[in-house]
């Protein structure tokens, strides 16, 4: 075992906030009702349901309403693609880089994908493109009025903000009916929500990004939004979303996001100030490291880079024997190491992608792991390269 352990994989999932913790250790014992039951102890499970509906609310901007519990993003996103295209079938368009819980139920129902830049930030001109090719009505096109336009808020792997609000525009001007889906899954721990999704019809949130507990989310749904339920059985959630609440998980993301709000604005200059030191180091380290995404607006906590010559696995594999947890993209592919979508979206030479390495911050981040990470991931390179040498 490392003597030291440090954890740069946060945007994979955060450690649980100690707020989390403490709020879900009564309803992992003497509390257990079931929410949709009718007597006291049923009625206390459905007031903490209902109060953290409001902490989520109010996070996101919208009424308490409007918020469908979930099992996870990956859950809600499924529901905003496969909920909308099921109440109003038609085209669903999405950014190439999205995550994908959004681009697999996309290419399920036939959607097609929009074009990044070299930053990762979605071509504004050639959405408008599509759209004004749809609204002409020109054969040459596959895509016709679109029901449903997905953005992320802050991409999983690069960290890159997306214009969101400029994205709704040029949706809602072509067409008003079209339904504006964000995934904020990685923006919601950095990011506030309200002003920069006040435009959009749907959004997606995650428990584990932000301190609370994995299996846990919620999905944003704004009065007159299509949406059809795509899990049936005993119709919680206004009937979009069958299935008896984790109560516990539920609490547990309600203090978490709560922790959020009162602490987001200095954590995140924090991180960034850590992040940003991360950075420095290891261009002054690693010879010919490529900071990806570099001069774009991202999260606090995404340092991407790529260590051309060197192979991600093998990598990782150094870093995690130093005591260093990272990842080279999503980690969401049970484990494996599979081509980035994202990069190749971006432009990113194969040869250059094939050393990426994502390390993202957190809450808990110190300076002592960045300290850590800074003497582990060069030492790494070079034992690397001089075995291939």
């Amino acid at each position: 075992m490392p003597d030291q352990l440090t954890y740069l994989d946060h945007a994979a999932t955060t450690p649980l906030r100690p707020e989390a913790r403490a709020a879900m250790l009564p309803w992992l014992g003497e509390r257990f009702g079931n929410p949709s039951g009718a007597h006291r102890v049923a009625r206390e499970a459905r007031r903490a349901i209902d109060e953290a509906r409001d902490v989520v609310a109010e996070v996101v901007g919208c009424r308490p309403g409007d918020v469908v519990f979930t099992s996870g993003g990956t859950e809600a996103d499924n529901l905003a693609v496969r909920g909308v295209h099921a109440a109003r079938p038609g085209p669903v368009l999405a950014g190439a880089i999205e995550h994908d819980a959004v681009l697999e139920p996309m290419r399920s129902v036939g959607g097609h994908t929009v074009p990044v830049d070299g930053l990762g930030i979605v071509d504004l001109d050639a959405l408008a493109a599509l759209l004004d090719a749809a609204t002409a009505g020109e054969a040459s096109t596959a895509v016709a009025a679109p029901t449903l336009v997905s953005v992320m808020v802050a991409n999983n792997e690069v960290g890159t903000i997306q214009p969101v609000r400029d994205v709704a525009r040029v949706v809602h001007e072509r067409f008003p009916d079209a339904a504006v889906h964000a995934d904020a899954v990685q923006a919601v721990a950095w990011l506030p929500l309200p002003d920069l999704l006040a435009d959009t019809d749907l959004v997606s949130i995650s428990s584990h990004k932000v301190g609370g507990p994995q299996g846990v989310g919620a999905l944003v749904a704004r009065p007159g939004t299509p949406l059809r339920a795509v899990a049936l059985g005993g119709g919680q959630e206004r009937e979009l979303r069958s299935g008896t609440h984790d109560v516990a998980g539920i609490v547990g993301f309600s203090a978490a996001l709560g922790a959020v709000l009162a602490q987001r604005e200095a954590t995140a200059a924090a991180v960034r100030a850590r992040r940003d030191r991360l950075a420095a180091g290891l261009h002054a380290a690693v010879p010919g490291l490529v900071e990806t995404a570099a001069g774009a607006d991202t999260l606090p906590g995404t340092l991407h880079v790529c260590l051309p010559g060197i192979e991600s696995e093998a990598l990782l594999f150094l870093l995690d024997e130093a005591g260093v947890c990272a990842s080279a993209a999503s980690a969401c592919a049970s484990g494996a190491q599979q081509a980035s979508h994202v990069l190749a979206a971006m432009g990113v030479p194969v040869d250059q992608s094939r050393g990426a390495l994502r390390l993202s911050l957190g809450w808990s981040t110190t300076d002592g792991d960045v300290d850590h990470a800074l003497a582990a991931i060069p030492a790494a390179a070079d034992r690397l390269r001089e075995v291939a040498a």
